[in-house]
């Protein structure tokens, strides 16, 4: 999985962070550090299982703690412990600003549930005192840029654990996604998705280990 015709191939694998307590208890979780559920750990592994047949030159994750626990999850899951690790809050989930900690049932009562959906749901509305995923493309994407696709370029495959929207935020502008595409993109907790570039840095395949 490391050649291809024209050149080396590199691989970018993009993990969104097992279940989280909030999660489970239906809370916006945005910027609040919370750990895994056991439900989380477990997806974790099954994830690492999935990827185990790649051998990774460096991963990148975020500076919370789900998305951190993950990845160790993962790394030791496939024996590659000994990789060069990334910490950034570029990589962050979306900061949920006045609604975080918050039940989204709750807030949907508070709120009314249309405004709870602009918030939750539209490209470039925020929450008060919050991103939205247009604010958080904009620190995203020039992290990812810099730092992850020069690695790509000179060959390396790359782990990345972080979260839903900064990681919808990288698919969006890999796949070249419009802004109403990208809000119908789900990513599933602990689900890896594999991307396959030429040396060229086109997508040479896509696949998403359910």
């Amino acid at each position: 999985m490391t050649l291809c015709e024209g050149g080396k191939m590199s691989i970018l694998v993009l993990v969104r962070h097992g279940e989280s307590q909030w999660n489970l208890e239906n809370r916006f979780t945005g910027w609040i550090d919370v750990p895994l559920t056991e439900k989380g750990r477990e997806e974790a592994r099954k994830a690492g299982e999935k990827i185990n047949g790649i051998k990774f030159d460096k991963a990148y994750t975020s500076v919370l703690m789900r998305a951190i626990e993950t990845l160790n999850i993962i790394l030791k899951a496939i024996g590659q412990q000994k990789i060069p690790v990334e910490k950034d809050q570029a990589l962050n989930e979306r900061h949920y600003g006045d609604l975080q900690g918050l039940n989204k049932a709750e807030t949907a009562k508070k709120f009314g549930d249309e405004q709870v959906r602009i918030w939750r749901r539209s490209y470039d509305v925020a929450p008060p005192n919050g991103e939205s995923l247009k604010d958080t493309a904009a620190r995203t994407l020039p992290y990812f840029e810099k730092k992850i696709i020069p690695d790509l370029k000179a060959g390396k495959n790359i782990l990345v654990a972080a979260h839903g929207n900064s990681l919808r935020s990288i698919i969006m502008h890999l796949d070249k996604l419009t802004q109403k595409q990208v809000l119908e993109l789900n990513l599933g907790t602990g689900v890896p998705i594999i991307y396959e570039f030429d040396s060229h840095l086109k997508i040479r395949s896509k696949k998403e280990l359910k």
